[in-house]
């Protein structure tokens, strides 16, 4: 997947404290100032908040688990999140150490590999050595393991089928579909029965949604 490379007139937007992505929440500064204690090099320090949210912040589907979290400071408190909810935290985590984070998309078969399709989020970071990279924190399990692997991404799972796709942008917030259903519904089980879709507009060169973005 080619990702658009980073430029100073867009650095800053992937630096910013936001609504969803609010790095400059104290808890938020706290945590991510522990991360760089013990860290010497921007790699180990993307690493370390990554296998934090991976790790240490439950997926609310694989744990069933409430609440239902969406602001990056909702799911360190709690430590608990949909997939869309831990990207939240790693890309406030990694923002508020200087590193530019975005959130990332991919459209995928709910189960069974066939329709019907949900949004699956996870993040793009962009590391001096090798550009945008993205990475994915939703929990691994036995059927799942991601990894921090620069260059070589190593996500959660691969396009298999027609209509699943890489969504080819890096948003600096998230998707209003995202937001919407974390939002709406206050249990684990809601949010499952109402993943968020995007349909696809495709042709024979490129795969683009039905969105207008302003981040790339």
């Amino acid at each position: 997947m080619s990702l658009t490379p980073l430029t100073n007139n867009t650095k800053q937007a992937y630096l910013a404290s936001t609504t969803y992505i609010n790095w400059l929440e104290p808890s938020i500064q706290q945590r991510a100032k522990q991360l760089a204690e013990a860290c010497d090099n921007e790699e180990a320090l993307v690493k370390s908040s990554f296998e934090f949210v991976r790790d240490h912040i439950k997926h609310s589907s694989d744990y069933q688990l409430n609440p239902i979290t969406c602001k990056a400071s909702e799911v360190l408190k709690h430590a608990t999140g949909f997939c869309y909810a831990k990207s939240h935290l790693l890309a406030a985590l990694l923002r508020a150490n200087q590193i530019p984070a975005g959130l990332c998309y991919q459209r995928l078969t709910i189960s069974d590999n066939k329709p019907p399709f949900c949004l699956h989020g996870l993040n793009a970071v962009y590391l001096q050595q090798h550009g945008w990279y993205r990475l994915d924190p939703r929990g691994n399990k036995p059927t799942i393991k991601a990894e921090f692997f620069p260059p070589i991404e190593k996500l959660a799972f691969p396009i298999v089928i027609n209509g699943e796709a890489d969504l080819p942008d890096i948003w600096t917030e998230p998707l209003p579909q995202i937001i919407e259903v974390l939002s709406q519904y206050n249990h684990y089980q809601q949010v499952l029965d109402n993943l968020p879709d995007l349909p696809l507009i495709t042709n024979s060169a490129t795969v683009t949604t039905n969105l207008q973005t302003n981040e790339t």
